[in-house]
């Protein structure tokens, strides 16, 4: 837990951009790392290790496989087909009940405008259960048309698919670029399914238009989110197109090389906290305001 002034006040000021909208949550892996399976109690698979475990039966697999889960999926997907991969993915996040992350529940409180989410859980969703909002989610290799997303729009109890022209830009906006098993299973998740998303993510037909208006000038704010990883990199690189300058900040505890070089890159400012730093410091925002 950092105790250093200049942090603090950094993180004051990411709390009032989120609050007015300016300053966009983007949650990584991090932010499940305390939810648990609330039968077994253990822990949710998330991160790209534990994810690869659990889509192999417990066992690890070849050291070249196990660099990034998008290679290990690939290749059980050439063994089993894509189907294996979209039931793991179903199950594990559809079909099992797990524990709230804290930052799930501070979303659920503050209701950000906008939400950035690569996980493939439901949780965001959940924090966003008896709010109307528009969920955008990743998909790939679909034939018939270049765009690389579905729109749904929630009314309070439902999901319904829409047309781009039709979201109300009133409402929330929950973009969920790996895809996600509500209300029907769509997922990023192989080597082939990011070529194809990032690819067309960079040609524009990644997210919809209203979308792309809406983005221009934002900044962005990475919660739980580690950037070791090329894939998860590019990504997040196509996202914040046009974000404001800087582009952001980047909450990274002990932070490596690497992580540092490509904020810089990136224009975001790194903040040598975490998710637990944040939340501390969120009462003191609620008691100003």
């Amino acid at each position: 837990m950092s105790h250093d002034t200049s942090v603090d006040a950094t993180l004051q000021t990411i709390l009032g951009e989120i609050a007015n909208g300016a300053a966009v949550p983007y949650l990584g892996h991090g932010v499940l790392a305390s939810c648990r399976n609330v039968e077994s109690d253990a822990p949710m698979p998330a991160d790209s290790d534990s994810m690869i475990l659990a889509m192999n039966n417990g066992r690890p697999m070849a050291p070249k496989l196990m660099y990034e889960f998008p290679r290990a999926a690939m290749n059980l997907e050439l063994k089993k087909g894509r189907s294996f991969i979209t039931r793991f993915l179903t199950e594990l996040y559809g079909g099992q009940s797990w524990t709230r992350a804290p930052l799930h529940d501070w979303i659920a409180q503050h209701k950000p405008g906008y939400v950035i989410d690569i996980n493939r859980d439901t949780q965001l969703q959940d924090s966003y259960a008896h709010t109307p909002h528009i969920l955008i989610r990743g998909t790939a290799r679909i034939g018939g048309t270049n765009f690389r997303y579905e729109l749904h729009a929630y009314d309070g109890e439902k999901y319904t698919e829409i047309a781009q022209e039709d979201a109300d830009l009133s409402l929330p906006v929950l973009f969920k670029p790996t895809g996600s098993p509500v209300p029907n299973p769509t997922y990023i998740a192989s080597d082939a399914d990011y070529v194809d998303y990032i690819t067309e993510l960079m040609g524009g037909f990644g997210i919809p238009a209203f979308l792309k208006e809406k983005r221009k000038g934002l900044k962005y704010v990475l919660l739980g989110m580690r950037l070791n990883r090329d894939t998860e990199r590019m990504v997040l690189s196509d996202i914040v197109y046009a974000a404001a300058k800087p582009t952001g900040w980047a909450l990274i505890p002990d932070a490596n090389d690497k992580e540092k070089r490509f904020c810089d890159k990136l224009g975001l400012q790194w903040v040598d906290a975490g998710i637990d730093d944040f939340l501390a410091a969120s009462p003191i925002l609620e008691a100003a305001s």
